[in-house]
């Protein structure tokens, strides 16, 4: 597990921004299933989620004419059990941190892995999540 120390300032560029933290299996199965639409991030103390992940999905969110109901959060290798919760609902999509999911009525709609992070920036990424926001959340 990371220490409280590093994650903390990475966890509040989310939560001061309107993000809900799911810090239990509970809150992530409550948070999924719910009515409407449900944005996932799954926070990473990596580079690449500090350089694009987190900003782009900030920025996606500040500029969306369409947005998710419910803005969420959950911290990799720190909030254990709500991850593993969340990656559940992640199938057939393998453990990837960060990432972000997109659910609509408790079923996942958008997802963005790691891998559609890496070497992408906070522009593309909020372009790619914009059009998801456009096309599940009106």
């Amino acid at each position: 597990m990371y220490p409280e120390e590093i994650v903390i300032p990475m966890k509040e560029e989310l939560t001061e921004n309107g993000f809900t933290e799911l810090l239990t299996a509970n809150e992530a199965e409550q948070a999924i299933t719910d009515k409407g639409t449900t944005l996932v991030m799954i926070n990473s103390v990596c580079g690449c989620s500090a350089g694009t992940a987190r900003p782009g999905v900030l920025m996606a969110v500040h500029n969306a004419s369409n947005k998710p109901d419910n803005l969420t959060t959950s911290f990799a290798g720190f909030d254990i059990e709500a991850v593993n919760k969340i990656r559940e609902h992640l199938a057939p999509y393998p453990p990837s941190s960060p990432a972000i999911a997109l659910f609509k009525n408790g079923q996942l709609v958008h997802m963005v892995e790691r891998h559609m992070i890496e070497g992408r920036s906070a522009q593309m990424i909020a372009d790619n999540l914009i059009g998801a926001f456009n096309q599940y959340c009106n």
